[in-house]
């Protein structure tokens, strides 16, 4: 099995014994697949804790997403938590550099977190628009070494949530992966309409 990512400039450690498929956990586990499960099973953890336990129902900001994802992850990786410090690509697409990520998270909570959450009272088709904006720039910079899709779904869940229409149904998403990284390309191109159709998909509105 590969690496799902190519890691551009230092490489991070991975556990003995994993062909260099899964990076070195405080678990000891070197199969990717129980990797998963094990990753898995945390998140739905995180989900109670979020969704449930105690709800964000106000502004949310970086250190949420720091949280949540230290949260998730700390009992598996010890960087968990942390901003990533290599550079990461998918094929050719290289997503924003490890150098710039503080910087660009610091924008992020400026122009999404700030400008959209709490989302009370927002009208569907502005949710849907502040959804795929922030989803969008979030994975455009790719804050962590590993992990970094599902804490950005779970801050479109919160966020939907918090308007009252939520959470979103991802399974169209995981049906149609190339569909949805290149709507990600596309919001590169700060054309946000292709997410946006995904995210109106996932809230049931077509």
């Amino acid at each position: 099995m590969k690496n799902r990512y190519d890691i551009a400039g230092a490489q991070g450690r991975f556990e003995p014994g994993s062909s260099d498929t899964v990076l070195a956990n405080r678990l000891g586990i070197s199969d990717p697949f129980d990797i998963a499960d094990a990753e898995l099973v945390l998140l739905q953890q995180l989900y109670q804790a979020v969704l449930v336990e105690a709800f964000p129902d106000r502004r949310l900001t970086v250190q949420d997403l720091k949280d949540w994802h230290r949260r998730w992850l700390g009992n598996v990786y010890d960087w968990a938590g942390e901003e990533r410090s290599v550079n990461m690509s998918k094929g050719d697409f290289h997503f924003a550099a490890a150098a710039q990520v503080s910087r660009l998270l610091q924008q992020f909570e400026q122009a999404c977190l700030v400008k959209y959450t709490p989302c009370h009272g927002l009208a569907i088709e502005s949710l849907i628009e502040a959804i795929a904006v922030t989803h969008v720039e979030l994975i455009l910079i790719y804050p962590f070494r590993e992990g970094n899709g599902r804490p950005s779904r779970l801050l479109s869940d919160v966020m939907a949530v918090q308007a009252g229409v939520g959470p979103l149904d991802y399974s169209a998403w995981d049906q149609d992966r190339n569909g949805y990284f290149a709507a990600i390309q596309y919001g590169a191109a700060m054309n946000y309409a292709p997410m946006a159709n995904k995210v109106r998909q996932a809230l049931g509105r077509i």
